[in-house]
């Protein structure tokens, strides 16, 4: 953090002393642009030196620095005052950018308790730290108790809520012998767990380490560039010395003759063109994605968005709302009379779909004030009863019912198998009815699948739900591919596999779950309202979370590749063109500048047409 905010600080100096030799204009400013380029860019020069001596490596920056340097031997410290400040607020940026993603990343362990109620022989128990865990450990995990690390169920029976690892927000019903995972939460009944795994090992901390892995592995353009400007680099600061030592050893010209050439060259082949090719119509195109609440975390992945083969999508709260609605009624009595008896004593469960079922019967019927139930009980993972108006209600599973009214039962069978949460309503011993809720899915879900199917881009979903629900939900969107029952693990595998099939692919999601799968793909896109870990592993973020933001990101994306490609086309015959022209005695510094300068100018008033808004028919 500190060097983050060091370099921070020294670009702003730079900027400063550039704007101030500007603004003064005398005969100071030489020394004020010299000023700003020793402070801007000594960690340039440091980096660049020690990559050099390490790696045997050349790079840009290291160019910039002696281009920079030349320029104020020949006279023109404005020039690498302005080089320099580019580069030095570039690296800072990309500092902090790294920065914050490493502090983020690391506050996922906090998920995770330090601290663990482990089952001594005798029958006793003991609070130890986690790290002291070894497997066959029991442990001993109490209702509302977060599992403290990965571990089977070695007695007692309970549902979990496992939100943080599958994206799924019910809870999952779990027995002896079923894998828990550390991060969870136990919600109804006290288990015994036994350790299965080291400390150091659980699901939550190899997320991390993929994210990791993937967030330092280079993209391909990016190893692509660095052997690039290597290359660059040296033939460069050959031909340069060339120009320099050939007319004086053979031509009998005068050193400061050759030396002001050799100085030209070193300036007019600088690459500023060449940046301002790329980093202005990256940020045109940043800005015009973040007004449409779309956050890029670098240039790089808006270019790759346009070779987009396939989009895979998380289920729960991408392509879904992400909370369970009422949105299936069965009564076979007095409607709003049972509607208010479910709502008198469903106020009082503790259940995850309680909420659900309460305000949606609460908005269906109107209802204007919360009636009143008795003799409240609640039988933790099977359903609650109480008294109202003299009649006695049982709300749950149907193996909490006396009953088994067959019509009702066939009906939430139906509602079952398009993914639908059932519960069952009984009056006085008789099953009268039946409430379905489920996921609902987004509206502007079908419309961005639809497009991306047009333009022939595979739609998939990777979801930790069960095969049904998967099914049924892929169908009413109109995905054409559907991996359920993927843990974390699996699905930063799936996408490995996506991207041997075909190529580019881009992924979707919002949870913890999702945060490797982000991670791996060739672009992640995480949900505005997803968590800290899932906006961190992806490249870009939706802050709206709008999902259609994908095809104005995709369209953008294809914007931005024509206008670099044109940038880069022009810049290079730019400097091609100087470069011959300076070897053959025709261009002067005032006139290689012009043409440098000129150049860079243009460059960025063309990027600057990204700023314009894409209006989709």
């Amino acid at each position: 953090m500190k060097k983050t905010l060091w370099s921070l600080k020294e670009t702003l100096i730079c900027g400063v002393l550039l704007v101030t030799g500007l603004v003064i204009n005398n005969q100071w400013s030489d020394a004020i642009y010299i000023l700003a380029i020793i402070i801007g860019g000594y960690n340039q020069t440091k980096e660049g030196i020690m990559d050099t001596l390490e790696n045997k490596h050349l790079n840009v920056e290291l160019l910039m620095i002696l281009s920079a340097i030349g320029a104020c031997l020949i006279g023109n410290a404005l020039e690498g005052a302005i080089l320099i400040f580019i580069f030095s607020l570039s690296g800072a940026l990309e500092e902090l950018t790294l920065d914050r993603s490493q502090r983020e990343i690391q506050s996922l362990m906090a998920l995770q308790p330090t601290e663990a109620t482990r089952l001594k022989e005798n029958g006793s128990t003991e609070v130890v730290a986690v790290e002291d865990l070894k497997i066959g450990d029991k442990l001993i995990v109490a209702v509302g108790d977060t599992i403290p690390t990965d571990a089977i169920i070695y007695k007692g029976k309970s549902s979990l809520e496992e939100a943080a690892i599958t994206g799924e927000a019910l809870p999952v019903e779990k027995t002896v012998g079923d894998a828990v995972f550390g991060g969870t939460m136990n919600v109804t009944h006290p288990l015994t767990l036994e350790v299965n795994s080291e400390p150091g090992d659980t699901l939550i901390q190899k997320i991390v380490r993929m994210v990791e892995e993937a967030q330092n592995f280079p993209s391909k353009t990016a190893r692509f560039i660095d052997t690039l400007e290597d290359y660059y680099a040296r033939v460069v600061l050959v031909v340069v010395f060339l120009v320099i030592l050939i007319p004086i050893l053979f031509m009998g010209e005068s050193f400061d003759a050759a030396f002001y050439r050799g100085m030209v060259l070193l300036v007019v082949a600088s690459p500023c063109a060449l940046i301002a090719s790329v980093t202005p119509a990256t940020l045109s195109a940043i800005s015009n994605g973040a007004k449409r609440g779309i956050l890029v975390k670098g240039g790089i992945h808006f270019e790759n968005m346009m070779d987009t083969k396939a989009v895979a999508f998380d289920k729960t709260g991408t392509l879904t709302q992400g909370v369970p609605e009422l949105t299936d009624l069965l009564i076979l009595s007095d409607e709003k009379e049972v509607a208010m008896a479910v709502v008198a004593i469903e106020q009082y469960s503790s259940h995850p779909l309680a909420n659900a079922i309460v305000s949606g019967l609460f908005k269906k019927y109107e209802l204007e004030e919360y009636p009143v139930a008795d003799n409240i009980e609640e039988q933790a993972g099977f359903g609650i009863s109480g008294i109202y108006q003299g009649s006695h209600y049982r709300i749950g599973k149907l193996e909490y019912m006396e009953d088994d009214e067959q019509s009702i039962v066939d009906q939430a069978l139906l509602w079952s198998q398009k993914g639908s949460s059932i519960v069952y309503i009984e009056k006085d011993h008789q099953l009268i009815g039946v409430l379905g809720l489920i996921d609902v899915v987004r509206p502007e879900a079908r419309a961005l699948v639809s497009w991306l199917n047009n333009q022939g881009i595979a739609t998939i979903m990777i979801t930790g739900d069960v095969e049904e629900t998967a099914q049924f939900i892929a169908k009413d969107i109109g995905l054409t591919r559907v991996v359920a029952k993927a843990l974390p693990h699996e699905k930063a595998n799936i996408i490995n596999d996506l991207e041997k099939e075909y190529g580019t692919v881009v992924m979707v999601g919002d949870g913890i779950n999702d945060a490797p799968a982000l991670a791996n793909a060739s672009i992640g896109i995480a949900m505005g309202g997803g968590t800290d870990i899932a906006m961190e592993a992806a490249d870009i973020i939706l802050v709206k979370d709008d999902i259609t933001s994908i095809q104005y990101a995709i369209q953008l994306s294809q914007r931005l590749r024509k206008i670099v490609i044109q940038n880069i086309v022009f810049s290079m015959s730019v400097i091609a063109i100087l470069v011959v022209s300076n070897f053959m005695n025709k261009v002067s510094l005032p006139l290689g500048v012009v043409g440098h300068e000129g150049s860079t100018i243009l460059v960025i008033l063309n990027s600057l047409r990204l700023l314009k808004p894409i209006k989709n028919k």
